[in-house]
């Protein structure tokens, strides 16, 4: 077992837990302040690994194309994720990580593709990226801690986002 994907799926458990109390008008509500959702955030993390890790290794995704596009860097929530997507997408956020381990110990990302990532380090190996993914994981699960915190502080003060 490969230790960082190891770290990575047991932070996603973690992350999984603390947004589990919230229901899905809660996951898709922007908060004030905001320019997305806890749901759009997870999804955005499941796109995020797809993109540095299968699509810059000249792989396929492993998840429906409508869990990658709309959650790419630098797009926002379009829709509404009713309560069946957001299972599918909790579902994925952990079988994208089972997904990789097994792609990993089969060296499927033999032939990756550097990069310059827009924290402006270069990322040459399947290696250096699972370095690199607890690092941008936890900036959005920042954001989330952050928008779960103003969801319930708008609550409390009976404003809705």
């Amino acid at each position: 077992m490969n230790k960082q994907i190891e770290v990575l799926r047991n932070t996603r458990r973690h992350l999984l837990g603390f947004v589990d109390d919230l229901s899905a008008e809660e996951l898709n509500t922007i908060p004030q302040g905001f320019n997305n959702n806890i749901i759009w955030n997870i999804a955005h993390l499941i796109s995020t690994q797809q993109n540095v890790c299968y699509i810059r290794a000249g792989l396929g995704l492993c998840v429906d194309e409508k869990y990658f596009s709309p959650f790419k860097p630098d797009t926002k929530p379009a829709r509404v994720i009713d309560a069946a997507e957001i299972d599918t997408i909790k579902g994925l956020f952990l079988t994208v990580i089972d997904q990789l381990e097994v792609d990993y110990a089969k060296n499927a990302f033999s032939r990756y593709t550097p990069w310059l990532n827009r924290y402006g380090v270069q990322l040459s190996t399947i290696d250096e990226v699972l370095g690199f993914i607890p690092f941008h994981e936890g900036l959005h699960y920042g954001y989330i801690m952050a928008e779960k915190r103003a969801l319930r502080n708008q609550q409390a003060a009976g404003i809705r986002g």
